[in-house]
């Protein structure tokens, strides 16, 4: 197929702004290019492609980053900012689709999912986050009943979050597994990884270090640094290791020496990239029974899951942590994460939803 890829449009490809999805949308590109697709990525001025490929074309698109829907208001208004990067990428990205077999948004926005059932172009979504605003709520109803077929998720757990008129298609997350290596070693300190925002409950990680007297590493952008600094003031000196937002090659051998990463969300994780990164280099995880994580951890397989919130059952588990067989972790992973299992799980959602009967579900 000739596929358009839309990039979130929260900060170019490689600042690190647009979290998971930067991630999601390397391994997908990659995927997708060993299975014989043609690919255009349109993304913000600055971006680097994930892969150099005679079938890989890179659109580079400027404009005014979108504020995200993750830190507004629940009821926020839609809001484009002045020569907005949104609406440029979808122009860029609109005109590429008429030669095109289907274009696939990254981008949690309301202006794409708008557009679908308005344009003749094949517009597909890939939802990256739960539920966190009234109006996309709305969108993601309003696009289900006219076509659910243009819309996946990375969950079950994530799906829910939304009103859909039949069960949703859910596509998982996808990782190039040759970029982890698997360690042995279970001695190593304990570890945390994401956007440092209230919004990942770090503080709750941080507490149990304290209270088991060990390092924790940190490894993600410093998204909010007044919180940054309230949650190391709230445990002793040197409690936290900040190691900044790697790349993938340098994550990995740090990660990977952790004897357990502890994942703390406060609110419905769509997915959960770095559960899965952790695992792939064969360190168990600790986690709330909370969103996408949920789904990922096998209980006393690949970790322990525990009831949000309950930072005393996290510690306990933690201690746990440690007689879990490391290998099973990086099993799990190359079964159900792969970048080629990804790849096929979304293939074979678009050409369904590229099928010439008529998709409407209402």
């Amino acid at each position: 197929m000739d596929l358009v890829l839309v990039s979130t449009p929260i900060g170019y490809l490689g600042s690190g702004r647009g979290g998971g999805v930067e991630l999601t949308l390397a391994s997908l590109v990659r995927g997708l290019l060993e299975r014989g697709h043609r690919l255009t990525l349109v993304a913000g001025q600055g971006s680097a492609p994930p892969v150099v490929d005679q079938d890989l074309r890179l659109e580079s698109v400027v404009g005014v980053d979108q504020p995200s829907w993750q830190h507004l208001e629940r009821q926020a208004a839609v809001v484009i900012p002045p020569d907005g990067l949104l609406p440029r990428l979808w122009q860029r990205a609109l005109a590429l689709g008429h030669e095109a077999d289907a274009v696939l948004n990254f981008g949690y926005d309301w202006l794409p999912l708008w557009l679908t059932p308005q344009v003749p172009q094949a517009l597909f979504h890939l939802v990256s986050m739960g539920s966190v605003s009234t109006v996309m709520d709305e969108q993601i109803a309003a696009l289900a009943c006219w076509d659910q077929r243009r819309l996946a998720f990375h969950t079950q757990a994530q799906a829910s979050d939304f009103s859909l008129p039949a069960p949703p298609r859910v596509v998982g997350n996808g990782f190039d597994l040759s970029a982890y290596q698997f360690q042995s070693g279970a001695d190593g300190p304990l570890g945390w990884a994401g956007r440092v925002a209230p919004e990942k409950g770090l503080e709750d990680a941080a507490a149990v270090a304290a209270a088991l007297g060990e390092p924790l590493w940190v490894w993600g952008m410093r998204e909010d640094e007044a919180y940054a600094k309230r949650v190391e003031a709230g445990v002793p000196p040197g409690t936290i290791h900040w190691r900044g937002f790697l790349p993938t090659d340098a994550l990995q051998k740090e990660l990977g020496c952790c004897r357990a990463l502890i994942n703390t969300p406060k609110w419905n994780e769509a997915y959960g990239n770095v559960v899965v990164e952790a695992m792939a280099c064969g360190v168990p995880v600790v986690a709330y029974n909370r969103g996408g994580p949920g789904e990922l951890v096998q209980h006393g397989l690949t970790g322990l899951l525990v009831p949000p919130d309950d930072v005393d059952a996290l510690r306990q588990a933690t201690v746990r942590a440690a007689s879990l067989e490391r290998l099973a972790c990086r099993r799990w992973v190359e079964t159900h994460a792969s970048q080629d299992v990804f790849a096929e799980r979304v293939e074979a959602w678009i050409r369904a939803g590229l099928e010439t009967e008529d998709g409407s579900i209402s």
